[in-house]
């Protein structure tokens, strides 16, 4: 059945189709959106003959996913009949969801069932309006927004509340079998103080680049509603305004204007601080002296102490009122990362406890934050933790040759309102990404290929060393390094001109008489430091002159859609960073995104792009002139990504 009233709206980067047919993907979406609405897909990484674990999915998803935000549907990629195929999807959605929400009884609720053809990548999408209805209705009105970020943050925010909770657990050293009981007797009675009456919530504004200074809000448990659902909230009017503390909005914390488009993005929402008070001595007219009561121990007793660290991150829309935000995004969230710990930690009650934190980050491709919880007693490297970060990535359809999930790359909240233009090494500040919003190239029907994640810029005369006339090679080496840095595939200092000369020497590649030297190096030599320091190898492309540079383009953008490193690309005793290039495959027409290591001014940006300094320079410009000279040759320096998670 066909209802064209319907319209399915698609609010996420991608969809992760594959060519797997029976692949099976969750569909995620937030109570506070228009109905069927999707913001991002989670795979379904558990699942056998007979269908997924949902206990297990459940497990994983809990964790991963902000409270907020739901499991609304779920798609299958096949070949198959659409409507039974779509039947399934809407099935395992439910009863993921039933797992999920604890209930047995989703009767009202619309379920979307999507089918996804493995060849051509074209999706259906049916509805399901209750549990009882064996119909679904078929959906053909689907729109795409080219800006995702902009639909979820330009009225959205997020709610951090991170609560350290210290568990003493006392049980008979002759009945060890009690402590499993004690301990969560200890997490239950937790749970039940987030819920008291007289427990006190402050919510206060983090963003440290709001000029407005908003006083912080303290709300009780007495004051919170635990009854309406979260479909049932309805988002206060931005114009509303109440003397009641619990009804202010969350957009009573927000920056009340975001003018350019940049601030849409879960790095630069608005977040809302939560601290969870506990009035221990309650209201009460008698004055009297604290007292202690002393339960004397029948038999021999150990104490064990059980630290947990929770840290809760939660969407929300700035209607939402505080009160609602609080007893149905926060607590929840707060029980939920509780249990979680909990279950991680039984194993191991009676001997080391695992150390678990939890991390918040933003890959790639998904709009909105996804939270994971790491056991710190594993290093990085340690299989344990690679494999975990392997599972997350096939989950989350994230590459496997990318650091994505590494704690490195965790959301910083302590950092909140810093500028990212600028990063801080040895003292002093080195610009970042110089490249982002110069004018375009100018060539016409091009495609733009660019390198991917942030590096810093070295050139002559930083750090007050003086490599003016030969140093320009080191300082794209530094810029590559940095790169590596920054995308935390290593945590190696960018080397000095000095270090890079010792490198080389440490190798057997140049003799000792070279170090402090001025003597120039080359794309054979950085290939080398590169391998020595960091492990990453390079594809080295020589082209004879300049004029057939242009032949290259096509390999020089594929490597920044694929790579997505900086390239050195060098000729006689010149060097330059390769950034970017524009291409148009049909007329050959190119341009090269070059960062000139040969810059000896201030750091100023404005002044580095004005000057030509970061910049496109086009194989032939109007007046047929080359940047790269046509007889001269010329060596390329293209660093590859290692492949790890």
């Amino acid at each position: 059945m066909e209802k064209n009233n319907r319209s399915i709206r698609i609010e996420c980067p991608k969809l992760l189709i594959t060519r797997n047919e029976s692949d099976l993907q969750w569909l995620i979406s937030s109570p506070f959106f228009p109905p069927l609405t999707i913001i991002s897909t989670f795979r379904c990484i558990h699942s056998g003959s007979s269908g997924p674990d949902f206990l297990k999915e459940s497990e994983e998803i809990r964790t991963l996913l902000l409270k907020g935000l739901d499991v609304i549907g779920a798609l299958i990629v096949g070949k198959s009949d659409p409507q039974k195929t779509a039947v399934r999807a809407v099935e395992a959605a439910r009863n993921l969801r039933k797992v999920l929400s604890g209930k047995t009884n989703l009767e009202n609720e619309e379920i979307i069932g999507a089918v996804a053809d493995p060849d051509t990548g074209d999706i259906r999408f049916f509805v399901s309006e209750n549990e009882r209805s064996a119909n679904l209705d078929l959906v053909n009105s689907v729109s795409y927004d080219a800006n995702p970020e902009k639909f979820l943050w330009e009225s959205g925010c997020l709610l951090l509340c991170q609560l350290p909770v210290k568990l003493p657990v006392c049980f008979p050293v002759n009945k060890p079998s009690d402590v499993e009981g004690i301990f969560s007797r200890a997490i239950e009675a937790v749970i039940a103080k987030l819920k008291d009456p007289n427990v006190v919530y402050m919510v206060e504004a983090s963003n440290k680049a709001s000029l407005d200074v908003v006083q912080p809000v303290i709300l009780r448990g007495a004051d919170l509603d635990f009854d309406t659902t979260a479909p049932n909230i309805e988002p206060l009017d931005e114009a509303a305004h109440s003397s009641e503390q619990k009804l202010l909005p969350c957009g009573h914390f927000c920056l009340k204007s975001k003018s350019t488009t940049h601030l849409f993005s879960a790095k630069n929402a608005d977040i809302l601080q939560v601290s969870v008070l506990l009035n221990r001595s309650e209201k009460s007219p008698k004055r009297s002296a604290p007292a202690v009561e002393y339960f004397p121990a029948m038999e021999e007793t150990r104490l064990l102490i059980v630290d947990f660290k929770l840290e809760v991150l939660c969407y929300a829309v700035q209607g939402i009122p505080l009160m609602h935000a609080i007893s149905k995004l926060i607590i929840p969230g707060l029980i939920d990362q509780l249990i979680s710990m909990k279950q991680m930690t039984l194993p191991n009650l009676l001997t080391q406890h695992p150390e678990l934190h939890p991390y918040h980050f933003c890959p790639p491709g998904i709009a909105h934050p996804v939270t994971v919880i790491y056991e710190l007693s594993y290093g990085e490297t340690e299989m344990k933790q690679v494999d975990a970060r392997r599972s997350l990535h096939m989950r989350l359809g994230l590459p496997f040759d990318r650091p994505l999930l590494r704690i490195a790359n965790s959301l910083d909240f302590s950092k909140k309102g810093r500028s990212s233009t600028s990063s801080t090494r040895k003292g002093s500040y080195l610009l970042k990404d110089v490249h982002v919003g110069i004018p375009s190239s100018g060539v016409s029907g091009g495609i733009v290929s660019l390198v991917q994640g942030s590096y810093e810029y070295y050139h002559y005369l930083q750090d007050g060393f003086d490599d003016s006339g030969w140093g320009c090679a080191y300082r794209s080496l530094q810029t590559i390094i940095s790169w590596f840095r920054l995308q935390h595939y290593s945590s190696v200092d960018v080397p000095s001109h000095r270090e890079i000369q010792q490198s080389l020497v440490d190798i057997g590649d140049k003799d000792p008489a070279f170090i402090g030297s001025r003597e120039w190096i080359g794309a054979i030599e950085l290939s080398f430091v590169l391998d020595k320091l960091l492990g990453v190898s390079c594809k080295v492309i020589n082209v004879r002159s300049g004029s057939e540079l242009p032949e290259k383009c096509r390999e020089l953008a594929f490597h920044f859609e694929t790579q997505g490193t900086p390239i050195m690309i060098g000729g006689g005793v010149l060097a330059y960073t390769l950034l970017g290039v524009d291409y148009n495959e049909a007329t050959g027409e190119c341009a090269y995104l070059i960062l000139d290591p040969h810059y000896t001014g201030s750091d100023d940006v404005k002044k580095i792009v004005n000057g030509g300094w970061c910049g496109w320079k086009k194989s032939v410009d109007s007046k047929g002139k080359s940047f790269f000279l046509q007889d001269k040759f010329y060596n390329l320096l293209l660093p590859q990504r290692p492949n790890m998670v």
